[in-house]
C-alpha cells in the first residue's frame, strides 16, 4: 500500500512529504494508521547523522489505530488503539540493532522506524495497547518525552518524598522530569535554564525554585539553596556544560559504606566529551548515571495515562504547538531555534 510520509533523502537535507510503499506486515510487525505523533529533538540529531542510509524515515512517538497485524502478534488486534514508542516491551540485553521495516521510497529500502506518516509499519515490540477512553493526540508524547523524563525520576533515581532534585533544562523532557518529581513529592525541585519564559513555565509544572544560568552560577546557587547540594541532579539538555554541572550539584558523602553522596543522571543526548574532577566520585562517594528510556512500557504507560486522567500530569498543558505533515520543515526549524515551549505534535 502507499501512504504519505516525511522522508529525508540527503544527510542534513530538507524533509520531503511524499508517498512511501508499505508491504504487508511480517509475522512480528504491526500496521497502524496514525492519529498523532510527537516531535522530538533527537530527530534533529538523526537528520544530520551519517550512520543511517538514506532515504531516512523519522519519528518515534505516536498514537494510532491498529489496521493489520502479523501472524505472531498476540498482544494487539485490529481496531485497537496503541502508543508507538522506541523502548522494547520485553526485556533485552544490550542495545539491539533496529532492522529495516521493509518500507521503500521510489524502490529503495528506507532506514529507521518512523511515526511521521499517515500509516506506520513497525515491529510489535514497540507498540503498546491503550484504552480507547484516552485522548488520541496529546498521549502521543508518552512514547518518548514523558517516558524519558519520568523514567529517569521513577526508575533510574527512584526519587522518594522529600528528596531534593535539580533539573537542568525546561524543555519537553525537562518538564516531564519536573512534573514527575513533583508527583513523587520531591522537595525542593530546582530548575535551571537560560530562558525566563521556560523557567516561568517550569513553575507551573512543579518547580519550587528556578535559576537562570545566564545570570548566576547554577552549581553555587543549588548548593546555597540546599545547604550542600541535591540528592539527584538531572541533565535534560545534553550539552557539555550541563553534563559537567550536574555532578558538582549533588551533595557530598564521605567515608563509610552508608555515607554515599548524591547522584547525577544524564538524560539528554550528549554531543561532546566532558571533563569531571575524579575527586567528586571518590571523596564524596557521588554517582553519575545515564538514563535511556528507563521504563517498563506497559506498566508505566498505564501510570502516565492514569496521572493524566486524574489531572496530576496535564499532557494538554505540555503540548504547546501543533503542526501538519506538510509543515515539518517549519516544525523542525522552530524546534531548533527554541520557538517551541513544552512539546509539539503532528495532527493527522
Amino acid at each position: 500500500m502507499k501512504s504519505s510520509a516525511i522522508i529525508q533523502t540527503e544527510i542534513g537535507g530538507k524533509l520531503i512529504l511524499d508517498d512511501i510503499d508499505i508491504p504487508s506486515p511480517k509475522d512480528d510487525q504491526i500496521l497502524l494508521k496514525i492519529f498523532s505523533s510527537g516531535i522530538c529533538h533527537s530527530q534533529l540529531h538523526l537528520m544530520h547523522n551519517n550512520r543511517f542510509e538514506r532515504p531516512l524515515l523519522l519519528g518515534h512517538e505516536a498514537v494510532g489505530i491498529v489496521t493489520k497485524i502479523g501472524k505472531k502478534v498476540t498482544h494487539l488486534k485490529e481496531g485497537d488503539h496503541a502508543i508507538i514508542t522506541w523502548v522494547y516491551r520485553t526485556p533485552k540485553k544490550g542495545r539491539p540493532s533496529i532492522e529495516p521495516t521493509g518500507v521503500k521510497y521510489k524502490g529503495k529500502l528506507c532506514s529507521g522506524n518512523f511515526t511521521w506518516a499517515e500509516d506506520v509499519l513497525i515491529n510489535s515490540e514497540f507498540v503498546v495497547p491503550i484504552s480507547k477512553n484516552h485522548p488520541t493526540d496529546i498521549t502521543s508524547i508518552i512514547g518518548c518525552a514523558i517516558l524519558t523524563g519520568a523514567g529517569a525520576v521513577m526508575n533510574t533515581a527512584k526519587v522518594k518524598p522529600g528528596n531534593s532534585v535539580a533539573i537542568y533544562g525546561a524543555g519537553g523532557i525537562g518538564l516531564a522530569t519536573i512534573k514527575t518529581a513533583s508527583i513523587l513529592k520531591a522537595d525542593p525541585i530546582i530548575v535551571v535554564d537560560i530562558d525566563d519564559i521556560k523557567l516561568k513555565f517550569a513553575k507551573e509544572f512543579g518547580a519550587t525554585h528556578t535559576i537562570n544560568s545566564s545570570d548566576i552560577d547554577p552549581v553555587k546557587e543549588i548548593i546555597k539553596i540546599t545547604n550542600g547540594g541535591v540528592d539527584f541532579a538531572f541533565d535534560a539538555i545534553g550539552l557539555k556544560i550541563t553534563n559537567e554541572q550536574i555532578l558538582p550539584s549533588v551533595r557530598s558523602g564521605g567515608n563509610r559504606a552508608d555515607n554515599t553522596g548524591g547522584t547525577a543522571i544524564l538524560i539528554g543526548l550528549p554531543s561532546q566529551n566532558m571533563n569531571l574532577d575524579p575527586g567528586l566520585f571518590v571523596f564524596g562517594q557521588r554517582q553519575f548515571k545515564g538514563s535511556l528510556g528507563a521504563i517498563y512500557p506497559e506498566k508505566d504507560f498505564e501510570t502516565f495515562l492514569r496521572w493524566n486522567k486524574e489531572g496530576k500530569f496535564p499532557l494538554e498543558k505540555l503540548v504547546t504547538k501543533r503542526y501538519k505533515l506538510d509543515q515539518m520543515n517549519e516544525a523542525c526549524s522552530d524546534l531548533k531555534t527554541g520557538k517551541i515551549f513544552g512539546r509539539a505534535i503532528i495532527d493527522l
